[in-house]
């Protein structure tokens, strides 16, 4: 059986998952007992991982990068609880998931966490795939403008990792995000050089405005560029070929991240704030040394 989130007496049901788009801090795996190890996930995760310790044998966790998670107890073997964990967990996500705890053991294995982005498609695979902006997807041919007005086009930064960032300073989570972001473009730099390149676009108001508070707040080093957008009823981002695209098409909440293969292909997506984006830094350096042709983009 899986064990829903509890606060008082224990429930039994069939299955459930959740994925929290808020996840915490934490660092990789300590020890069993210590649910603020469990990488990725939120509160609600950390809390309902309390009650798996004192839950009945045969059960499992599973967590998966982004924050997905599940747990089931009372199975008739380590191996089935591991599997129904896993498959659980996976209903919620794009993303791979594996077995964090079986029983009263860690089991976590950080060096196969940081590989879960993979496997990355091929330049030839790359060039079949459709547009949009789930894994697997070629992401939209995006035109938007640095400060002083040069036009850009995001299939300018081909044979380049791109984390692609939306956001806007009218948003309180935004906002609250952004030094980890911070932390995030001084560590790619220091690791990886320029085969990173951070894109960080408004949604919803002059870049003026989003630049002014950038600068006012401390984070005039970050990579802002112009989306286009110049007001909070303009709601559309501008496409290479002209055409226009909804948004929320992008990003259903605000702040939304993407990070985007060498071929342009989205290898992860994550809609709300994240903490602590430097838990992602090892799966970033894993995409910039396995997938793709090393070149330099037009840009350059």
């Amino acid at each position: 059986m899986i064990n829903l989130f509890r606060g008082n007496p224990p429930l039994l049901a069939i299955g459930l998952v959740f994925f929290l788009l808020l996840p915490g801090t934490s660092s990789f795996a300590a020890g069993v007992n210590d649910p603020e190890a469990i990488p990725h996930v939120g509160l609600r995760a950390r809390e309902s991982y309390v009650s798996y310790l004192y839950a009945t044998d045969y059960k499992a966790f599973a967590i998966g990068p982004g924050g997905a998670w599940a747990w089931q107890e009372g199975l008739a073997s380590a191996e089935e609880a591991a599997r129904k964990a896993i498959d659980f967990c996976q209903r919620y996500t794009q993303q791979r998931c594996i077995t964090y705890a079986l029983n009263d053991a860690l089991v976590f294995d950080s060096q196969q966490w940081s590989t879960l982005w993979r496997p990355y498609l091929s330049t030839l695979q790359a060039e079949k795939a459709k547009p949009g902006n789930k894994r697997g997807q070629r992401f939209y041919d995006l035109l938007f403008k640095t400060d002083t007005g040069q036009k850009l086009r995001l299939s300018d930064y081909r044979g380049k990792v791109v984390f692609l960032h939306f956001w806007g300073s009218w948003c309180p989570s935004c906002m609250f995000e952004f030094p980890s972001l911070q932390r995030l473009q001084q560590k790619i730099k220091q690791q990886m050089g320029q085969q990173v390149e951070l894109i960080i676009l408004q949604a919803r108001e002059p870049f003026s405005v989003s630049r002014r508070w950038a600068n006012k707040n401390g984070f005039g080093d970050m990579p802002l560029y112009d989306s286009g957008a110049d007001a909070d009823d303009n709601t559309d981002f501008r496409l290479a070929n002209g055409n226009l695209i909804p948004d929320r098409a992008i990003a259903r909440v605000f702040p939304s991240s993407y990070v985007i293969d060498k071929n342009g292909i989205v290898v992860f997506g994550h809609h709300g704030a994240v903490n602590d984006w430097l838990e992602y830094i090892n799966f970033i350096q894993d995409l910039v040394t396995e997938s793709g042709p090393q070149v330099l983009s037009k840009k350059d």
